[in-house]
């Protein structure tokens, strides 16, 4: 069983009619409904205006991997939070954070960088699935074409990835690294470009499959209680030779 949180700052879909009427029961509840139909998936979301932001240390204590969708309320996000999810990915929580949660504040104490990126209003994008043989592109072409999604573009301020995914191009001739890993610790973290409020790209069945890929890679085999420095009283060899 993989228990799966799926986080939402559930702005955008309250303030603004248009968005409510691609994502009626919020981003977080699209992303939740496709992920739910796996029996072997425990799903439940969580949203910037609960308690604790929705995350108590009792949520974040039984998530495998954290789906992470923010926009205009990064800083709303308590430090203190920020930082427990950023010690939990440590310990081997898998994280997946999409499109603009690059700018939300787990990601930036993850990746230790600005993160920042040029954009622009909606083009068409080809997305190139450029590393095929990985589990998180598994079941996608060679491309796929979404008919309008918020420009993201290069230079984008992320330490080197551990893999290179998927490689947006949009029509207006800009290119962005749309899709990228990292191993932190003990635990996985994937981003995904896509995937703006005012667009329906959440519905797009190469997208939930994505998404639902990065969940099977990002699930970890273990988490660690803490990441303490032990003092090692008994060397390996001491222990044979006491045996």
């Amino acid at each position: 069983m993989i228990r799966v949180t799926v986080w939402n700052e559930n702005y955008h879909e309250q303030k603004y009619e248009d968005v409510r009427a691609i994502y009626p029961e919020g981003i977080h509840g699209c992303i939740a409904s496709f992920l739910g139909k796996n029996e072997q998936y425990q799903v439940q979301t969580a949203t910037l205006d609960q308690p604790h932001c929705g995350l108590p240390d009792d949520v974040l204590e039984q998530t495998d991997v954290l789906i992470w969708w923010g926009h205009c309320r990064h800083a709303y996000v308590p430090d203190e939070l920020a930082e427990k999810v950023h010690q939990r990915v440590l310990r081997g929580m898998g994280l997946i954070v999409l499109h603009s949660g690059h700018n939300s504040k787990p990601f930036k104490l993850l990746m230790g960088t600005s993160c920042s990126l040029q954009w622009r209003e909606g083009d068409r994008e080809r997305v190139w699935n450029i590393m095929p043989t990985h589990p998180i592109a598994q079941g996608i072409g060679d491309y796929f074409e979404l008919p309008v999604e918020e420009m993201y573009g290069e230079r984008f301020d992320i330490p080197q990835p551990d893999g290179t995914l998927f490689l947006g191009w949009f029509a207006g001739g800009e290119v962005f690294r749309s899709g990228c890993i990292w191993y932190r610790g003990l635990g996985r973290v994937f981003y995904f470009q896509p995937g703006h409020e005012r667009n329906p790209t959440f519905w797009h069945p190469d997208v939930q499959r994505i998404i639902y890929n990065a969940v099977e890679w990002a699930a970890p085999s273990r988490i660690a209680d803490s990441l303490d420095c032990p003092h090692a009283k008994v060397s390996p060899e001491e222990k044979l030779q006491m045996k």
